[in-house]
């Protein structure tokens, strides 16, 4: 027997129209290189409608892929909301992806068209196969050839009627960061990210809600900014978009001025704020989200003692859309606890609706299927061996399980290092180095060693002015870790290198290290 409700597809565009018809008013902010633009809920909606209706009658159709390679703008806002909601296919570049893969994604995924902020009009290359690019004015420069993106949206028509469609239709495209081989296409519905939506917003969760102003730092070109705007339109937040400014001042400024009480970014952004000096106004902030890459221990604690500001821990990937997991302290357990902290620097629960599991025949591997997951790649049969033939996402990740439900990754499964047949995990020694005062950043990589086969190397970045050395971290370390953890070999470096999206990029430090037996003995003290 069937329930006896009604049977209504999820849209995109249903968050859209919430945001129209109960959120008009509502205030929107982006700041670009030309100074700051103001709008509401109500303008950007008419304005994504005119924008549909003028890709509709540049021949813009059903299922055609619409790229974007733009800052977090109103602008991009608008397109986040026009283009799912016509029935095209939203596909945001990433800005700092190598050339020869941008030039790869966009034909892989055949897009038609491409937006792109006139501050980046001299960075994105030529693609042969686009027809048309559309410039948005954001202080830059003019780009030869390409339609102007006022001019069009006012030309669009305001009533333009947002289509009904099956909820699988896919909506939009991110690719991931090609760390290893191609990047590889993950295709969401209308369906995913309405659910993904819903499940971010819960309160344990993002936590979202009207009276807050959401400053999405993590990239609109990355992951869907891990579903933030669709999040803070359902619910009608005030947003605020940074822009091309997300230097820790230039953020911790935001803030200040426009009165942020909710943001998210990636663990290195929210450490270089931390390190400000001095110290900012971050008085307006009730809470940070962090994830992307592992959150420290001392990163939250940090925040706690020096702003009262409690940081948040995320974990996803772009194949969960990508949030699928949030870390928050059981209820009567004190978060100033140790134990906490340990709890806040995991990676948290699962989010409701996804299930996970850790597969002792994959090395403890986390694996997790659920509405939101990906179940293959865009037209990329190489990435076939990150799904089980029961139909699992295989995460890369090492995973235990903590409390019967909080999922602690202590590495990625190309980053541990096994010594002397035993595995030391990467980011828990690294958390370890990095609760010294004295730290800044740390990476810990894989080197030849003759006798154990492998040890770990600590690329350590001091904080200025500090003389710290190998000796001092050594004692550090001890009792923290096991002792045959502890490395023989210390590289003190002015940065450690980044992904694209903000993450250890360790392929660069093995490159640079592992084979690098030049200074050992001077490093090792």
């Amino acid at each position: 027997m069937d329930g006896l409700m009604m049977d209504r597809p999820l849209l995109v565009k249903q968050i859209a129209e919430r945001a129209e018809g109960v959120f008009a008013d509502r205030e929107i902010v982006a700041r670009t290189q030309a100074g700051v633009e103001r709008s509401t809920y109500g303008q950007v909606v008419e304005r994504a409608r005119r924008l549909a209706g003028a890709l509709t009658d540049l021949g813009i159709r059903p299922g055609d892929r619409v790229a974007s390679f733009a800052w977090n703008s109103l602008r991009h806002l608008e397109l986040y909301l026009a283009v799912p909601s016509m029935g095209a296919i939203l596909h945001t570049l990433n800005i700092r992806l190598f050339e020869d893969d941008l030039r790869y994604v966009a034909e892989h995924a055949g897009d038609r068209v491409v937006f792109l902020d006139a501050s980046l009009a001299e960075s994105m290359p030529r693609f042969a196969e686009v027809e048309r690019e559309i410039v948005m004015p954001d202080g830059g420069r003019e780009r030869q050839g390409a339609l102007d993106y006022e001019e069009l949206v006012s030309g669009g028509d305001p009533g333009f009627e947002f289509p009904d469609f099956a909820e699988g239709t896919a909506a939009a495209m991110c690719y991931t960061s090609g760390t290893t081989g191609r990047p590889k296409g993950v295709l969401y519905s209308h369906r995913s990210i309405v659910l993904h939506t819903l499940g971010a917003a819960v309160p344990d969760s993002m936590g979202i809600r009207e009276a807050d102003s959401v400053m999405p730092v993590v990239p609109m070109f990355h992951a869907m900014a891990w579903g933030i705007p669709y999040v803070a339109a359902m619910a009608g937040a005030r947003q605020v978009l940074p822009g091309p400014d997300v230097s820790p001042r230039g953020l911790a400024d935001l803030i200040e001025a426009e009165g942020v009480t909710w943001s998210a970014g990636v663990p290195t952004i929210w450490n270089g704020v931390l390190e400000l000096e001095p110290p900012p106004d971050l008085s307006s902030l009730r809470e940070l989200k962090a994830g992307g890459a592992a959150v420290p221990e001392s990163l939250i604690r940090g925040f706690d003692e020096r702003f009262g500001v409690p940081v948040v821990q995320g974990w996803g990937m772009t194949e969960t859309s990508p949030l699928a997991a949030t870390s928050r302290v059981p209820a009567g357990l004190d978060p100033a606890a140790d134990e906490g902290y340990a709890l806040r620097a995991c990676q948290g629960r699962i989010q409701p609706l996804i299930e996970f599991r850790v597969d002792p025949d994959a090395g403890g591997e986390l694996q997790v299927r659920g509405p939101w997951i990906a179940r293959a790649y865009y037209e990329d049969a190489s990435g076939d061996d990150k799904f089980t033939e029961d139909g699992w996402l295989r995460t890369g990740d090492v995973a235990e399980v903590e409390r019967g439900s909080y999922i602690r990754l202590v590495d990625r499964t190309k980053d541990l290092v096994k010594s002397g047949g035993e595995w030391i995990s990467s980011v828990e020694l690294e958390n370890a180095i990095m609760a010294h005062p004295d730290v800044v950043e740390a990476a810990v990589i894989a080197v030849p060693d003759e006798r154990w086969g492998e040890r770990p190397c600590a690329c350590v970045v001091r904080r200025p002015g500090s003389d710290l050395g190998p000796d001092a971290l050594r004692g550090h370390l001890s009792g923290r870790v096991a002792k045959w953890w502890i490395p023989e070999r210390f590289e003190f470096v002015d940065e450690v290198p980044k992904t694209s999206v903000g993450k250890f990029d360790k392929k660069v430090l093995r490159a640079r290290f592992a084979g690098a037996q030049a200074g050992l003995a001077s490093q090792a003290g």
